[in-house]
């Protein structure tokens, strides 16, 4: 999600009000955007706010104030117009296999004030981070049209063949040469986008002046200042529906600021698959039913009428005919594609806090499975019994659960991995103690006592299921320190069984081989098997590279859900 900084006292005036930081965080809500932080830089206010990652028309202060200023009812959805223009742009079939697809527009007489011009450069910015992908798929380039002449070709020359002044910079150079410069600036990371490519894209004028050299710069010839009346703006990409969003947005972003407000002038471009006039700015229609909008949105008691107003706040101009809603999409809102997304912005302008919670008209409710309860209420006792909790992986290698362990049949019901990548995920684990021994190896340089656990799914086969093997929660705990610690997950266990309220459990000398002779104990809940626990052994510890002793604890959850 894009985060724009605007200043404070510029967004208020243009909303035509001053509000608390209180009331404008929830007027960002009422919206469908999130007030992130409110700084001070340089003496000056500015407001952190977080945009969907959908809604390019917002990513400026121009648009989120327009758009808001229609959300409130203090004006009406403009109408951006597209009047037929003189310039022209010529694609050369050499730019297909680098950046295929070119458009450009001109906003003529504008009017620009430092903080409409550096608003200006800083939504190019974002859109080249947003929907640009770091510039990778859509660059902009925007000129002094007075200082250029049509018409302009886009093409791609060798990089020996380019030499230009580039923006801000003193000399003229070759590409090779501002790509070595460009390696210390913050151009660094869009080299790439072309280095290693026979050709480079260039958009040139009539006299063979260099406008840019997409995606890394434009030409200090052209740039543009306060002092500029008419801007011509060009943008390359890698896909051409990217491309229109792009030219799009800018211009009517920025196309009030013109003598005739939200009016831009149409650039002929032609290539060889024919010509056409950019930018689109088309407008669409989507016919909805109004019962839907509501019913999807869990939304009660509009009319149709009400609906197409509530729509009409969102920058999208509705017409209620009968039961049916037209919706009218603008150049300004290509996120909307879908009639789900209509139905969303009828919930914002609605307002989620205005929508009554339903049960659901189902057969069957969702609810937390008993297991996930159960093994929540243990992961909380264990915490606070002092132990840290740690989540390891599912699969492991087949020794982890047999050699390592010194059980020659682990593998017998254990899943295995058909075709595995590594030797490190060849089974499923059976027990959750390789795992914890790994965790407790790779942190031997942490404080001791180390004391860990871990609840969650081992797998085995059985005949039983219809994928030949079933779940199985369990629980496991290590103690390791510079004493075997066995009285502490002897202790853990009572202190599990107390806060399951479970008395029918006993311990019994085991023959496990994990373990110590004579320090191991099977735990029996009734005269069921469910777990075992005890000090491990040496060779057990080596297997893992773990030099102090250890006692563990493991058993089944199942029977307690």
């Amino acid at each position: 999600m894009p985060t724009i900084s605007v200043t404070r006292d510029i967004l208020y005036e243009r909303l035509g009000k001053t509000f608390t930081d209180d009331d404008f965080e929830d007027e960002c809500f009422d919206f469908g955007i999130e007030l992130d932080d409110i700084v001070e830089e340089n003496n000056v206010v500015k407001f952190k706010i977080d945009i969907p990652a959908n809604r390019y028309d917002l990513l400026c202060v121009e648009g989120l104030s327009r758009a808001m200023n229609v959300f409130r009812d203090r004006m009406v959805v403009p109408k951006f117009t597209v009047v037929p223009g003189q310039e022209k742009l010529i694609v050369d079939d050499s730019v297909s296999g680098v950046r295929p697809y070119c458009v450009a527009a001109v906003l003529r007489d504008m009017k620009f004030t430092e903080e409409s011009y550096n608003s200006f450069i800083l939504l190019q910015d974002k859109l080249h981070q947003n929907i640009g992908r770091e510039r990778s798929l859509v660059s902009i380039g925007t000129h002094d049209l007075d200082t250029i002449q049509g018409p302009f070709t886009y093409q791609a020359l060798a990089p020996e063949q380019i030499k230009f002044q580039p923006l801000n910079q003193d000399s003229v150079m070759t590409a090779p040469e501002m790509f070595e410069k460009f390696r210390q600036t913050y151009l660094k990371p869009y080299l790439q986008i072309l280095e290693g490519k026979p050709l480079y894209p260039l958009i040139t004028d009539a006299n063979g002046v260099v406008l840019s050299l997409p995606p890394i710069i434009n030409g200090e010839h052209s740039k543009i200042t306060l002092d500029t009346k008419n801007v011509f703006i060009e943008v390359t990409a890698c896909d051409r529906a990217k491309c229109r969003i792009v030219i799009d947005t800018i211009c009517s972003m920025f196309s009030e600021y013109c003598s005739a407000p939200f009016t831009c002038e149409s650039v002929t471009v032609e290539s060889s698959s024919g010509s056409v006039l950019t930018p689109p700015m088309k407008y669409q229609t989507m016919e909805c039913s109004a019962a839907q909008l509501c019913t999807k949105g869990g939304i009660t008691g509009l009319t149709p009428d009400s609906v197409a107003d509530h729509l009409t706040k969102m920058f999208l101009p509705s017409k209620a005919v009968g039961e049916q809603v037209t919706v009218e999409i603008g150049p300004t809102r290509h996120d909307i594609l879908h009639q789900c997304d209509v139905e969303e912005d009828l919930a914002i302008a609605y307002g989620y806090n205005n929508i009554t919670e339903q049960v659901p008209n189902l057969h069957t409710i969702g609810v937390e499975q008993e297991v996930n309860k159960l093994s929540d209420a243990i992961r909380e006792e264990l915490a606070r019994a002092g132990f840290t909790e740690v989540l390891t992986f599912s699969l492991c290698s087949r020794d982890d659960i047999s050699t390592s362990l010194r059980n020659g049949k682990a593998l017998e019901e254990a899943v295995q991995i058909a075709n595995p990548k590594s030797n490190e995920f060849q089974v499923v684990r059976t027990s959750l103690l390789p795992g914890i021994l790994k965790t407790a190896s790779c942190n031997r340089k942490m404080p001791l006592p180390l004391k860990l656990f871990e609840v969650s799914d081992v797998v085995f086969k059985s005949e039983d299921t219809e994928t030949g093997s079933k779940n199985q929660r369990k629980i496991c705990a290590l103690f390791s320190g510079k004493t075997s610690g066995f009285e502490v997950v002897h202790g853990l266990l009572d202190r599990i069984m107390l806060s399951l309220s479970e008395k029918n459990y006993s311990i019994r000398a085991s023959e496990e081989s994990m373990f110590f002779t004579g320090r191991g104990a099977d735990i029996l809940l009734g005269t069921e098997k469910i777990g075992h626990l005890g000090i491990l052994h040496p060779e057990v510890l080596e297997n893992f590279d773990i030099s102090l002793p250890c006692s563990v604890l493991e058993m089944s959850l199942e029977p307690f859900v």
